[in-house]
């Protein structure tokens, strides 16, 4: 069964050494990401599962110790997903789990299991929430840390440039993670959330379909939109 969830954005420049000189820039979202984390050790759950963007048509699973780089952002940065494990070397993660596994790193040392899963920007809405199901499944108390960028043609400068949809799509997509709405999440449109550049679609309805049946209360703890992306800090618990 969840118990809490956390949601945070997983733009590489998250990581300090990454954005280098731009580091102050996202401190606020930083910030608010380790108090998201904090929600999550709190509710101390049996299982983490750390959910974020994938390239695939399928989800990928990634186990504990599966490692992952910054080092194609010019950074000799790794990172692992969880406790360090002998793990047989897979696959390396994806930068959005990446991200994960830095904040996770950042947070400190726990002794809860953690697992990661990648959905790509193919799957349903439907194949979403029956991912989400499953995890909740997995355990008595299942832990989300949900990874994912809003519509990155928020400005004229943004990477996707301007899409005067782009506001109102973060906007709802914003409201349903502030009040836990998970009906919410699961009628965002993949397609034009694919159109808007939006990488946190797919994952934020896993989240839908694992919160289905708790009784949750959802807090926006960060929402703004620097470089033209919007990023979003939630928690629910």
């Amino acid at each position: 069964m969840l118990v809490a969830a956390a949601v945070c954005p997983c733009p590489p420049l998250l990581v300090p050494e990454v954005a280098a000189g731009a580091a102050p820039e996202l401190e606020d979202a930083r910030t608010a990401c380790a108090d998201a984390l904090g929600v999550l050790a709190a509710a101390r759950p049996g299982l983490l599962v750390v959910v974020g963007p994938g390239d695939g048509a399928e989800p990928a699973t990634h186990p504990e110790g599966a490692r992952g780089s910054f080092r194609g952002f010019g950074v000799g940065l790794d990172v692992r997903l969880g406790r360090d494990r002998d793990t047989p070397q897979g696959p390396p993660l994806p930068y959005g789990l990446a991200v994960g596994a830095w904040l996770l790193g950042r947070a400190g040392r726990t002794d809860t299991p953690v697992e990661g899963l990648a959905v790509g920007e193919e799957l349903t809405a439907a194949r979403c929430a029956g991912l989400g199901r499953d995890l909740a499944a997995r355990a008595d108390r299942v832990a989300l840390l949900v990874l994912g960028d809003g519509s990155a043609c928020r400005t004229l400068k943004a990477p996707g440039y301007l899409d005067e949809r782009a506001e109102p799509f973060d906007a709802a997509a914003g409201r349903a993670l502030g009040a836990a709405d998970g009906r919410a999440l699961a009628a965002l449109d993949p397609g034009t959330a694919r159109e808007l550049k939006v990488s946190g679609r797919a994952p934020w309805q896993v989240l839908a379909g694992a919160a289905e049946g708790a009784d949750l209360a959802g807090t926006v703890l960060y929402e703004d939109a620097p470089y033209g992306v919007g990023y979003f800090v939630a928690t629910w618990s």
